[in-house]
């Protein structure tokens, strides 16, 4: 029933940006915690950014400074700011949400990825 939708991956030069979007649809009640993930060819996926339905934000050490996560509850879309990339960003980023569908029942749910490629 629940559905993450990711978009904005593409290729950009070293320095540059992108914006990440997660898009949830389906029969939701609310999103809980929200993070981002990567997984770059030949390593394991890692957490990049979390975010709570309060706002409280977390980074992996590589991204602080650099990446923003955000969210928008109205519109059940998540997004991942990513500045001054470099090409250690090169990976697909997931987005990841903790979707509860009623009062009683939470479950989690992954987006299909989008690719981001840092690369002269």
């Amino acid at each position: 029933q629940v559905q993450l939708v990711e978009s904005g991956g593409g290729l950009v030069q070293p320095g540059g940006s992108l914006r990440l979007s997660c898009a949830a649809s389906g029969s939701i009640f609310s999103i809980d915690a929200v993070g981002w993930y990567r997984q770059a060819p030949g390593k394991q996926r890692e957490l990049v950014a979390a975010i709570t339905l309060g706002g409280s934000t977390n980074y992996a050490d590589s991204v602080k400074d650099r990446f923003t996560i955000s969210r928008d509850n109205a519109k059940k879309t998540m997004y991942l700011q990513m500045n001054s990339l470099k090409p250690e960003d090169t990976a697909v980023y997931y987005c990841n949400a903790d979707v509860r569908v009623n009062l009683f029942f939470r479950s989690a749910y992954w987006g299909q990825g989008t690719q981001v490629t840092v690369s002269s």
